[in-house]
């Protein structure tokens, strides 16, 4: 799970394995992993700090995986051409070829935030190739598209690997 700092990873991650929605989080420094249950299906989820100081760590930690989560704050117009950015950098990597991509457009139960068609755009997601491509409207806080995410992941980790890459 990658994006800018405060996009809502952590929360979201809280959520998903069970927690309760804190507006109180504190950004992640490094790394934080938690184990998502979805019927008999156990998934290991990776939140990585999105300061600019850990996203030089980021391929490193996607190297492999079943699937990449990149949130966004649907709210925060300002850093969407920095999340464009990032988000582009690592899916240039070589080591992440593949791997199938899920942008998370989190805080969608705020008024002033673009919709999933515009964050479409902004990102140029229709531009990333060699990999399957999807994108949601999401809010940690309202639990919004929460089921939609789960089975999005569960189907991913119940795929084979690609020939040659190993799964975390």
């Amino acid at each position: 799970m990658l994006g800018l700092q405060n996009a809502g990873k952590t929360c979201l991650l809280n959520v998903l394995s069970g927690g309760d929605f804190t507006y109180d989080t504190i950004s992640t420094i490094g790394f934080n992993m938690k184990k998502v249950q979805k019927n008999n299906v156990s998934i290991k989820c990776w939140d990585i700090g999105g300061q600019p100081r850990f996203r030089p760590m980021w391929e490193r930690y996607c190297r492999g995986a079943s699937a990449i989560l990149f949130v966004v704050d649907m709210t925060d117009i300002e850093k969407l051409h920095a999340a464009r950015e990032e988000l582009h950098d690592i899916m240039g990597q070589e080591s992440v070829e593949g791997i199938p991509l899920l942008v998370l457009g989190n805080k969608s139960d705020m008024q002033a935030k673009v919709s999933v068609d515009e964050l479409i755009d902004a990102l140029d997601l229709k531009s990333i190739e060699h990999r399957e491509v999807s994108c949601y409207g999401i809010s940690a806080k309202e639990e919004t598209n929460l089921e939609a995410v789960l089975s999005w992941l569960v189907k991913r980790a119940n795929e084979p690997p690609k020939p040659g890459a190993s799964r975390r």
